[in-house]
């Protein structure tokens, strides 16, 4: 059969077509899984420690648990002190908290926690992961449960805070470098008490305070109790893990004191079993000269 020759270069350029979709399907198929490297970020210590800044939606009035704030702030300010940081407003996926070495909650009523996410967490602290929980955190539905990845919590819905108060610190242990300048500071805050607690091991407390006489303090005022500690423990068949909790951050303010800066940096590296100074005496390298 004769073919004209304008239907024979149309055929030609069909083919074509056809052949270099062809390579370009079996060229994405070769690099399927092949992971580019994206260019360094200026300023960024590629080889710091790797921290997930967990944070949430805002509540309370203005300058009270400014999560937000928390994760914009603190993702500048660890990054400029050597960390690798991520974060967001949402519980860590399993994939995010890969090669994550500590999670820092600053998000209200953290116990409340899905399968899926509980899951993903439990698997992260098993593999020696540190949680670093920040005022609130700690309160849930379940604080028998919560307690046993970080040593004690408290239970929604109960009256065990003190609301705005004075929280004067004692150092029960004045050796650990997680209380150096906090011996003698009084914040304008918010204590908690009526704590669940683990047990096996229990805390090692590093710092408590008496509830001040406030309206819902009640008759627990005058009560000393643990307000930051340390919780070394491990979860069945997992490995030895770690977790700091400071209870204050009610006012948001308090974050950016130097005293409690330099604590949170020092407990960052601490619970991500790091040099426990990495972070507070991590100096930049000088910029590059621009060309």
């Amino acid at each position: 059969m004769r073919v004209s020759r304008r239907k024979s270069g149309s055929f030609c350029v069909c083919s074509a077509i056809l052949a270099l979709g062809v390579w370009q399907v079996v060229n994405a198929e070769e690099n399927i899984g092949t992971a580019i490297k994206p260019p360094p970020i200026p300023g960024q210590n590629e080889s710091g420690i790797q921290i997930y800044l967990r944070a949430g939606l805002k509540t309370h009035g203005p300058g009270l648990h400014d999560y937000p704030q928390f994760l914009a702030d603190w993702s500048k300010l660890l990054t400029e002190h050597g960390a690798v940081v991520n974060g967001s407003l949402h519980a860590p996926l399993a994939q995010e908290l890969d090669s994550v070495a500590v999670v820092v909650i600053y998000k209200g009523d953290a116990g409340y926690i899905g399968d899926a996410d509980r899951a993903a967490l439990e698997a992260f602290v098993k593999r020696g992961g540190g949680i670093v929980s920040i005022h609130d955190a700690l309160c849930g539905p379940n604080p028998e449960y919560f307690a046993t990845l970080v040593g004690g919590a408290k239970k929604h819905g109960e009256i065990n805070y003190t609301l705005d108060a004075n929280v004067p610190y004692t150092v029960v242990d004045s050796t650990s470098p997680l209380t150096k300048g906090i011996a003698g500071l009084t914040l304008r805050d918010e204590a908690f008490f009526n704590m669940t607690w683990a047990s096996s091991p229990s805390i090692h407390v590093l710092a408590t305070t008496v509830i001040d006489a406030t309206p819902s303090a009640g008759k627990h005022k005058g009560e000393v109790v643990p307000q930051i500690w340390t919780h070394e423990h491990t979860l069945p068949g997992g490995q030895p893990a770690r977790a700091f909790v400071w209870m204050q951050g009610h006012s948001y303010a308090n974050l950016a004191k130097p005293e409690i800066q330099n604590m949170l940096l020092r407990a960052i590296a601490w619970a991500g079993k790091h040099p426990v100074d990495e972070l507070v005496d991590y100096k930049p390298p000088p910029a590059p000269r621009r060309q």
